[in-house]
């Protein structure tokens, strides 16, 4: 098999998997790009990403720069004579980068294109109930996720599994897909796919904090499926009014139960064994939450944080 000579461009956890199983394969990693450190936390540490940690650890050439389109960054990448590059959580690269190597420049998404192009594939399958989702590796073009298809595998979405747990899976499985990308390359084995046209496409765009408050008036699968969709991160959130206080009130998990009810919706009932939420066709039970200014914890920890539950309401 012919060996490719590849730079990576990435950031994240999710990114440093896949860097790292192109470097243990038979392909050579001759430089990686990724963010500049930076300040964060109370402290204002600078803050490594996942990527640089790794290439250094395995003395990889890191670049970092503030500006892609800086000329002597784009000099230091062309002496690097790569046969490709490889992209993974990454910003937008300029025409003038993704179109050097030889090869190309290939991404690879977390879903199953066309489906759920945007910044949160992971999150949007699971809120819209799909069951199934997958990766793509596919070449970058001047428009977002929209470049032609290389390969694709799907992955089931289990039950009552969250954004978390299906991250870590396809953070896997993606990897192993980059690797047979670059060997299907290598020998000429992988032809590109133009992607469907779609007239109705399912979105993933980038999630804000506004776009977490829970919706009482939904169903309660439809509640289900958002709180798993935003677990662990960003997670959905609603607000409760304890006293005169109103405290928002993180939802990582729960269950539901379908009964027809005369309350009124995001009405809650509330004692030492039971949280419950009302919703329109149903009940919604918490089960693991975090109150504004204190730890996360099971739903039972959390009320017996309370000597009274008298003055406790959701507000929708």
């Amino acid at each position: 098999m012919k060996s490719l000579k590849v730079v990576f461009f990435g950031t994240p956890e999710f990114a440093k998997t896949a860097l790292a199983k192109i470097h243990a394969s038979k392909h050579e990693v001759v430089g990686v790009v990724t963010v500049a450190d930076k300040p964060s936390g109370r402290g204002q540490k600078i803050h490594q990403s996942p990527v640089k940690i790794f290439a250094e650890e395995k003395n990889l050439k890191t670049l970092q720069p503030e500006k892609l389109r800086n000329n002597e960054f784009l000099e230091e990448i062309k002496k690097l004579n790569a046969d490709i590059f490889v992209v993974v959580a990454f910003r937008m690269m300029p025409k003038v980068l993704f179109e050097m190597p030889p090869l190309g420049t290939f991404n690879l998404h977390a879903s199953l294109l066309p489906d759920y192009r945007g910044a949160a594939p992971i999150n949007f399958a699971i809120i819209n109930g799909e069951t199934k989702t997958g990766a793509t590796t596919f070449f970058i073009n001047e428009k977002i996720d929209e470049g032609n298809i290389l390969l694709q595998e799907e992955l089931e979405i289990l039950p009552d599994e969250n954004a978390g747990s299906l991250h870590d899976r396809l953070m896997e499985m993606g990897a192993k897909l980059i690797v047979k990308t670059l060997d299907g390359l290598a020998d000429n084995t992988i032809s590109e796919t133009p992607q469907p046209e779609v007239v109705q496409p399912k979105n993933a765009f980038k999630i804000f904090k506004e776009d977490t408050k829970i919706d009482w008036n939904k169903s309660s699968e439809i509640i289900h499926n958002f709180t798993r969709g935003m677990s662990p991160y960003p997670c959905a959130f609603t607000v409760l009014k304890i006293g005169n206080d109103e405290k928002s009130l993180k939802i990582f998990a729960g269950n539901y139960q379908l009964k027809p009810h005369d309350k009124n919706l995001g009405s809650i009932e509330i004692s030492k064994n039971n949280f419950a939420i009302y919703t329109s066709d149903g009940i919604y039970f918490p089960t693991d939450v975090q109150l504004e200014g204190k730890k996360r914890m099971g739903v039972k920890d959390f009320l017996n944080g309370f000597q009274t539950f008298e003055n406790i309401k959701v507000i929708n």
